[in-house]
């Protein structure tokens, strides 16, 4: 679905979603039922962050070649977290 813009010359601009390719260039005004012209606009387009970007060309060549281990990582050992000491103990 894709976002067109409309043009009514009583009650001003409003948008319709409609199927890619399907918007007619007159569309019935929602609020007084008159034509209404079709305007364009530019694309809204965002940039995406450095990080983003990073993390998805990892993905993409992960999806071409992924990465081969040959062992497992080495297990890092999580100290307990200062609560549990105050728990009464059985």
């Amino acid at each position: 679905m894709a976002t067109y813009g409309y043009l009514c010359s009583r009650c001003g601009p409003f948008d319709v979603k409609l199927a890619i390719g399907t918007a007619p260039t007159a569309f019935g005004c929602p609020v007084c039922a008159g034509a209404a012209r079709r305007v364009y606009s530019s694309p809204g387009l965002t940039r995406t962050s450095h990080a983003v970007a990073a993390l998805r060309l990892q993905e993409e060549r992960a999806r071409e070649a992924p990465a081969v281990v040959s062992q497992l990582p080495p297990r890092r050992r999580v100290p307990p977290h200062p609560a549990l000491s105050r728990l009464p103990r059985p």
